[in-house]
């Protein structure tokens, strides 16, 4: 039997890419809406928004939307060629591109300045775990006092009966949104050596120990959350 390939975040990717978060993470959208709320709440004037890992511009149309003070810029931040220049498509259609700055490049490498939102939404799960606890330090002292991070991830649980349940249920959400058996297997190998899930508790500390004062879930569904860790 071939090999499946490791999951890439390509052209082939970038046109199926809504559809396939939306059918494959259990509540993804209440989070992408929330977004906008948190945007409102949190955005202050003449600060720097960044959407780091921005794929397709979901969070960023979201934060866009949500951005009632005066001044702020949004940066959307994707690795991919291919999603960058997706997302700098679509956000051109919902909203002018004014005031929203593109760069492809790797999260690892830009710097965060004057931040008072950022979002990963999905993101941090794809950095090597050796580098995630560098990223979240350099994204805490790139941030304003009270300004938020909102991290959004796949999660493991370390009692193994409630991971092991939670995965089985993740699976059934696929299953009714239309993947076959071979599909969700496929989908596992290729993502298996790609995206890696920690849990709940392994987030918080990190998060606390990059200088965030608050953190603590604010949305969870089956093996997905949504933690918000305010500076």
């Amino acid at each position: 039997m071939a090999k499946i390939a490791d999951f890439r975040f390509d052209a082939d990717v970038a046109d199926v890419f809504t559809d396939m978060i939306e059918r494959s993470v259990p509540g993804y959208r209440s989070i992408i809406t929330m977004i906008e709320t948190l945007t409102e709440h949190y955005a202050q004037p003449g600060s720097k928004l960044y959407d780091l890992g921005c794929s397709l511009g979901a969070a960023t149309r979201s934060m866009a939307r949500g951005i009632k003070a005066e001044g702020c810029q949004i940066i959307a931040v994707d690795n991919s060629a291919a999603m960058i220049a997706r997302c700098e498509e679509t956000i051109g259609e919902f909203h002018t591109c004014e005031g929203v700055k593109f760069i492809e490049s790797d999260l690892r490498a830009v710097e965060i300045e004057d931040a008072s939102v950022v979002t990963l939404n999905f993101t941090l799960q794809f950095i090597p775990p050796a580098d995630r606890a560098a990223l979240l330090e350099k994204i805490s002292a790139g941030m304003r006092p009270g300004g938020v991070l909102i991290l959004s991830e796949k999660v493991v649980f370390e009692d193994a009966h409630l991971d092991g349940l939670l995965a089985d249920i993740h699976h059934d959400f696929k299953r009714a949104h239309g993947y076959s058996d071979l599909e969700i297997s496929q989908k596992r190998s290729a993502l298996e050596n790609v995206l890696i899930p920690e849990t709940i508790p392994a987030h918080r500390d990190r998060l606390l120990a990059a200088g965030f004062t608050s953190v603590d879930v604010w949305f969870q569904c089956f093996n997905f959350m949504s933690m918000l860790a305010v500076k």
